[in-house]
């Protein structure tokens, strides 16, 4: 078996398909979900810090989304999809889950957005929607394919949907320097080098790279704790989240080189 939150297991041998249909039936439903699109089955604190560190990285390009068609890959339960088609955008939003989509057209439904969002079950490593778009949106999703050849498929994918002019925004786990301590075998923070380089060989120029969450005390307390007593292991998280989450919100863009994630903005760079 193999550790995926803090006290949830499931078969070491599963397929990413299974993994994250397995997530999903676990979360998906469950408040806004965040326990299956951001840290899987932390507490609630600790996933909604994650996901106002992201909004405040990703705001600037959400803001620019009313009258667009917009490509929201690994879209988990809408949350960016139904904030984009709230503010004027019309989504397309992709995952590999059934019950993620099925979550993310039911929040669709509920909040009036169905007819600006439409949800596909789709591997993004073999993507094919037939249309381009002119944002697509990927939130920690590369970081979750360790096949190195279905990662660069993927970003193949990813350039062949996007329409000219158009920009591609993803969140990744991309340390300057690369970090094991963190990586599962469901998970691998590649170092931002490395990104950039997949990148230019797919034919995608970086015109931005920010950071997102510079503060490193989470990926120092991370990998010892589903070791910790529980009590123990809630109260360093939320210490760790407490100290670290005014630094990141106020720094974490500027903060490049310390930023455990980072923002990448891509165009078109007329290659591959």
């Amino acid at each position: 078996m193999v550790e995926l939150g803090p006290r949830v297991s499931f078969p070491s041998g599963s397929d990413p398909a299974s993994y994250w249909e397995n997530r999903a039936r676990h979360y998906a439903s469950q408040g806004q979900g965040l326990a299956a699109v951001c840290s899987y089955g932390m507490p609630s604190f600790y996933n909604r810090a994650i996901h106002l560190c992201q909004f405040l990285a990703l705001r600037h390009f959400l803001r620019q989304t009313p009258g667009r068609s917009v490509l929201d890959v690994g879209c988990g339960v809408g949350r960016w999809s139904l904030w984009m088609a709230a503010h004027g955008a019309t989504v397309t939003g992709a995952d590999l889950s059934p019950t993620m989509i099925r979550e993310a057209g039911r929040r669709a439904v509920q909040a009036g957005l169905a007819d600006r969002c439409q949800f596909h079950i789709a591997d993004l490593a073999e993507l094919n929607l037939g249309t381009q778009y002119s944002l697509i949106l990927g939130v920690t999703v590369l970081q979750h394919i360790l096949d190195p050849d279905r990662l660069e498929l993927a970003v193949r994918r990813l350039k062949a949907h996007l329409a000219p002019a158009g920009r591609i925004v993803l969140i990744e786990a991309a340390p300057s320097e690369r970090v094991l301590r963190c990586d599962t075998p469901i998970f691998q923070a590649r170092s931002e080098a490395s990104y950039r380089q997949l990148f230019s060989r797919c034919g995608l120029r970086a015109d931005l790279i920010a950071g997102v969450d510079p503060m490193p005390l989470k990926t120092l307390l991370l990998p010892y704790y589903a070791r910790l007593p529980k009590l123990l292991a809630l109260s360093a998280l939320a210490l760790v989240t407490a100290v670290s989450l005014p630094i990141d919100a106020l720094c974490g863009r500027r903060c490049v080189r310390a930023s455990w994630h980072k923002l990448f903005v891509l165009t078109d760079a007329g290659g591959a």
